[in-house]
């Protein structure tokens, strides 16, 4: 069968939720994947990571609670968490993913997809052999991201290690040099720093630059204590590699030696080979879409998640992917769309309510604008802040806790705009702060809102008495 109502470009979470919900809606659909069924979150992003992180989480949280500090012991057992890293990715076998598929009604057609005309998509084989898919209604990239090398004298002849080698390493060298300061990076210096690798983070600004200030500059200060070397305000001028291991100049003339470099300095999109340039498209850009993920300027193409540039995060790529599948199947069969702001057939989230959360040490969660973001907005705001260790549920979590909570409230409508969190286990209050700002719920309202005590839930009801009633 080479005639389907959908054909997706990409098996990762996003690809698999667009094809899913098609099917749902009553639609014929084929998944074309080239690696592995499940993609880059499964396998070397997302579920990798966190598994890397969690043991030195967890040991860390125990030496924070006298009593339990007193039963640890021991350090990590490095071979044991790669052993259960492994296991969270399947030693990157695709079985169970490609059965769910499978289960789904949903076709898996395996090789590389490129786009060969309207409605067409020509699959590669492994053998070299190809297949042409005709879609009746709409074709969808879902092809992700691929890390960014940027074009420093000799990085690329350095063969560093992007997030795919950090993520599925099977040893932890002596010691490693990061170059970046976003996610990838802090997370995997928290991560490496934990199995007793020598850390060195190179960033050329602060730390986490799209988050609020203090956030970067928490993380900053945990990962020194926990014994990794972070350069801030440190430009990267040339990369070198020898018998001996590498070297990063820098721009203050001082080079770091290590054994491994990894580069964590953002993302590109992976368009390059995707045949855009048989509908007018420019290989290796970005995607543009409406709400609706719609490609602009085409009714059948859309394109979903990180291709789209629109929030490069695997929840939000899901979020897309439920919208774009249901739109499409709405449009097939000629039921209403709901595409209106909020409407189950749009994205609207992605613009200014995005939750993200930042496993380092301590937890970095946020939704929505931070104080910059929402004054280069216009929004007339006034920030409040608190120390979240100052709340009993938290005094009781870990001894010595320590935190900051903000909310950016909208003065005009008494509503928020965005809530950071920063501290120990602050993604289990990410939820909470979502749906407030989703729900543009008024603080007047909020107030009765009453979280229970003692948790550190409580921070609500500190930073509602914070900004005063």
């Amino acid at each position: 069968m080479n005639e389907y109502d959908v054909i997706v470009v990409g098996a990762g979470p996003v690809g698999e939720n667009v094809a899913d919900r098609a099917v749902r809606g009553g639609l014929t659909a084929a998944l074309v994947e080239r690696e592995l069924v499940g993609g880059e979150c499964s396998y070397w992003a997302c579920m990798p990571s966190k598994a890397l992180l969690r043991p030195g989480q967890a040991l860390r949280a125990a030496r924070t609670v006298a009593g339990a500090a007193a039963a640890v012991t021991g350090e990590l057992d490095v071979a044991a968490v790669l052993k259960r890293r492994n296991s969270f990715t399947h030693d990157w076998d695709d079985s169970s993913q490609a059965d769910w598929v499978a289960s789904a009604g949903i076709s898996l057609v395996r090789g590389h997809g490129r786009l060969s005309g309207v409605k067409q998509v020509t699959v590669t084989a492994a053998d070299g052999t190809e297949t042409v898919l005709t879609a009746r209604h709409a074709v969808v990239l879902s092809t992700g991201s691929d890390a960014l090398v940027p074009d420093v004298e000799g990085l690329r002849a350095a063969r560093p290690w992007t997030s795919r080698e950090a993520t599925e390493a099977q040893h932890v060298p002596e010691s490693l040099a990061i170059i970046g300061g976003g996610v990838v990076a802090t997370e995997m210096a928290t991560a490496y720093a934990s199995f007793g690798c020598a850390v060195t983070l190179l960033a050329r600004s602060g730390l986490l630059a799209g988050m609020e200030p203090f956030a970067g500059e928490a993380v900053a200060k945990a990962l020194r204590e926990q014994g990794a070397t972070v350069l801030l305000n440190t430009p990267v001028t040339r990369v070198s590699r020898s018998d001996a291991g590498i070297t990063v100049e820098t721009g203050d003339g001082e080079p770091v030696t290590a054994a491994q470099v990894l580069v964590a300095t953002g993302r590109t999109p992976r368009t390059g080979d995707a045949g855009l340039e048989t509908v007018g498209l420019t290989p290796g850009d970005w995607l543009h879409t409406d709400d609706t993920m719609l490609v602009t300027g085409y009714d059948w193409l859309y394109a979903t998640g990180d291709v789209n540039h629109r929030a490069l995060l695997t929840h939000q790529g899901k979020y897309q992917a439920r919208a774009a599948g249901d739109v499409i199947a709405a449009r097939a069969t000629g039921a209403p769309v709901a595409d209106d702001a909020w409407g189950r057939h749009v994205a609207t989230a992605d613009h200014r309510a995005v939750p993200q959360v930042v496993f380092t040490d301590p937890e970095v969660a946020a939704v929505g604008l931070t104080e910059r973001a929402a004054r280069k907005a216009g929004y007339d705001i006034r920030v409040v802040d608190y120390e979240i260790g100052n709340v009993a549920g938290a005094s009781l979590h870990s001894d010595g806790y320590a935190g900051t909570a903000r909310m950016v409230v909208d003065e005009q409508r008494k509503v928020l705009l965005g809530v950071t969190f920063v501290g120990p286990d602050v993604s289990d209050l990410l939820q909470a702060a979502t749906i407030a700002v989703v729900g543009e719920v008024p603080l007047d309202r909020l107030w009765h809102a009453v979280p229970a005590y003692p948790t550190v839930s409580e921070i609500w009801l500190r930073l509602l008495e914070a900004y005063g009633r």
